[in-house]
């Protein structure tokens, strides 16, 4: 089982950006991946990440929240204190707002997502 003080969970629902499973490793983390909201929400019980990557993806057919990023995070309030990085669509900045109305999140990457930016956030998570 990886350690939870250095594990990274990232959850790729949709995909269709680069893998960024190097980059994570650079940064020191042992990285857990996962394409599914069920299995993501179980590796968090287990393995407490210290830092969770996912997708915001808005669908508008859910009537009580914006995206199944709303299910990961409610199903894991209280168990653990992951920073959170989410990677989200310009096209849906306004559903992401109501989200981040409700949702506290370490960082925010538009896409695409520029690999500097995401290295800068990972160092910062490795320190505050």
């Amino acid at each position: 089982m990886p350690d939870a003080k250095n594990t990274l969970l990232a959850i790729t629902e949709l995909g269709g950006y680069p893998d960024f499973t190097s980059l994570y490793k650079h940064f020191g983390y042992q990285v857990l991946e996962t394409d599914n909201v069920r299995k993501a929400v179980k590796l968090i019980r287990q393995h407490l990440p210290v830092v969770i990557v996912a997708e915001f993806n808005f669908q508008s057919d859910f009537r009580d929240r914006t995206s199944s990023l709303e299910t990961i995070l409610s199903s894991t309030q209280g168990i653990i204190e992951s920073k959170m990085i989410v990677f989200y669509e310009q096209e849906y900045q306004h559903q992401y707002a109501r989200f981040l109305e409700r949702f506290e999140v370490f960082a925010s990457l538009a896409f695409p997502v520029d690999e500097k930016e995401l290295q800068c956030v990972l160092q910062r998570a490795l320190v505050e």
